[in-house]
């Protein structure tokens, strides 16, 4: 009998297809896995406004990573420890402050699940709509009163590696930052030291499963702790070229259940 594995799924790119679902295969063979007695979980960038939608229809009973392990609680368990750790108000004050106004076309804060909008833009806000956050437009230095769980600068492709420069250079024992790519130039902020990895051995740790027992699956840059983390890190078929890298196994595409032939192969499903 194989003893229990915690799988552990990133959203987009993995476990979604680029439709933005689960598809039958997928599905199918990670209920089977929680039947056999493994615990499955979410870990991704998104907020947990956007990603319950997934966590009910998996029906899982586990905590979740969102915010790149900003922010991660327990949905079912108000008694859990929820870890939230978000980046101090003064410095993205001071980030803000930095910016000129050539440089970006919009900020955006969020904490947990309340969205600050500086310029009211309707494509920005469609993005950020699902789960009907409550969302103020308006100047961040004015609105933003509490420490927020992440910055986002959308910005411009000139602009991108100088503001990236800045934040390196004056602001590195503070914040971390990632590129975005789609559906535009986005760089995101969070407090330093914050990733996959540091809320997946949280819990882990809770669960009782040791790292070689754990079977992470992602595509990008910012799951490349996670994927190094685990016992087993597998890169999708659509994942960067850095991440494959230091994978243990690369697998199919998210649209060719990728997921599901690691997890059949590996758990005997």
């Amino acid at each position: 009998m194989v003893q229990p594995h915690l799988i552990v799924l990133d959203l987009d790119g993995t476990l979604l297809t680029d439709e933005k679902v689960i598809s039958e295969k997928t599905k199918r063979t990670l209920l089977k896995a929680k039947d056999a007695g493994h615990e499955v979980m979410i870990a991704t960038g998104r907020p947990y406004r956007a990603s319950k939608i997934y966590y009910h229809e998996l029906g899982l009973h586990t905590p979740i990573v969102n915010f790149n392990g900003a922010f991660v609680h327990h949905p079912l368990d108000q008694n859990w420890q929820t870890v939230h750790s978000p980046i101090e108000l003064k410095v993205v004050q001071e980030v803000v402050e930095s910016l000129n106004r050539d440089q970006f076309e919009n900020l955006v804060a969020e904490v947990m699940d309340d969205v600050y909008v500086q310029y009211h833009d309707e494509k920005l806000l469609n993005i950020f709509s699902m789960g009907d956050p409550r969302v103020t437009t308006g100047a961040l230095r004015d609105y933003l009163k509490d420490n927020p769980t992440s910055l986002l600068i959308q910005s411009n492709e000139k602009s991108v590696p100088t503001i990236r420069k800045y934040l390196a250079d004056t602001k590195a024992e503070l914040i971390d930052h990632r590129r975005w790519g789609d559906p535009f130039p986005v760089i995101e902020i969070v407090r330093h030291g914050m990733n996959k990895a540091v809320g997946l051995s949280h819990v882990a740790k809770d669960l009782g499963i040791p790292r070689n027992r754990i079977i992470a699956f992602g595509d990008e840059d910012n799951d490349l702790e996670m994927i190094d983390y685990a016992g087993v890190g597998v890169a999708m078929g659509n994942g960067i070229g850095q991440l494959k890298n230091i994978a243990n196994e690369i697998t199919k595409t998210n649209n060719e259940d990728g997921i599901a032939e690691i997890l059949i192969d590996r758990l005997r499903l």
